[in-house]
């Protein structure tokens, strides 16, 4: 069986105005995720499976790491 030379880049794109951050692999947008769980989902669903979403090297983080998530969340908790 052989192996592939390269891993899947995948972005994990900034935090829209809501707070969910699209999951794009090249051209093709994977998924909506409002949390670190939602990321690890869509790349399942996609059939990449990452053991550590937060230490895998093909990820891209823009706009925050995989802690960031801000939006409507934090002005429910102003209110």
């Amino acid at each position: 069986m052989a192996h592939p030379t390269e891993h899947p880049h995948v972005v994990v794109h900034a935090p829209a105005l809501d707070g969910s951050r699209r999951v794009t692999e090249g051209d093709e947008t994977l998924g909506i995720a409002t949390h670190v769980d939602d990321v690890s989902e869509i790349l399942r669903l996609a059939d990449l499976y990452v053991t550590d979403i937060s230490e895998s090297g093909f990820i891209e983080w823009q706009g925050g790491g995989p802690d960031d998530w801000p939006g409507l969340s934090e002005h429910h908790e102003e209110a």
